[in-house]
C-alpha cells in the first residue's frame, strides 16, 4: 500500500447538489481558505454529489485552476457524472484541466508524480 508523505497537502472541496450563482460564494470561500494555507500542494474537486453546474460554477471551477496556476499548485477534478462531463467537453474545458474518475486516481497519480513521497 502506498501513502502520501505527510509533507504533501493535499485539499479536497466536495461541493454538493448545485453548483451555481446561488451557491458558489460558499465554493469559492472554501477554495479561497485551502489556496490561503502556505502548506498546500495540490487541490481536488470532488464532483461526486454535484448534480447541476450553471456557467458561474464553470466559472469558480475555472478561476480555481488560474489561481492554483499563478501560485504553483496542482489543480484537478474527480467524480465528474456523464451530464457535467458533457458540460466539459462541449466547452472544450475537457482538454484544459485534470480529470480523474474518482479521488484513488488522483491520489495514484500524486503518488506516481512525486517518487519520494511515497512510503511502502
Amino acid at each position: 500500500m502506498h501513502a502520501l508523505a505527510p509533507r504533501e497537502l493535499i485539499t479536497v472541496i466536495q461541493p454538493q447538489g448545485y453548483l451555481n450563482a446561488a451557491t458558489v460564494r460558499d465554493f469559492n470561500s472554501q477554495a479561497s481558505a485551502a489556496f490561503g494555507n502556505p502548506s498546500l500542494s495540490a487541490l481536488l474537486v470532488d464532483m461526486g454529489k454535484v448534480e447541476f453546474l450553471d456557467s458561474a460554477g464553470l466559472l469558480a471551477i475555472v478561476s480555481c485552476l488560474k489561481t492554483a496556476k499563478n501560485l504553483n499548485k496542482r489543480f484537478s477534478i474527480c467524480s465528474v457524472s456523464s451530464a457535467i462531463r458533457m458540460i466539459f467537453e462541449l466547452s472544450q474545458l475537457d482538454r484544459v484541466f485534470e480529470i480523474f474518475d474518482n479521488a484513488t486516481d488522483f491520489e495514484t497519480a500524486i503518488a506516481n508524480s512525486n517518487n519520494l513521497g511515497l512510503t511502502t
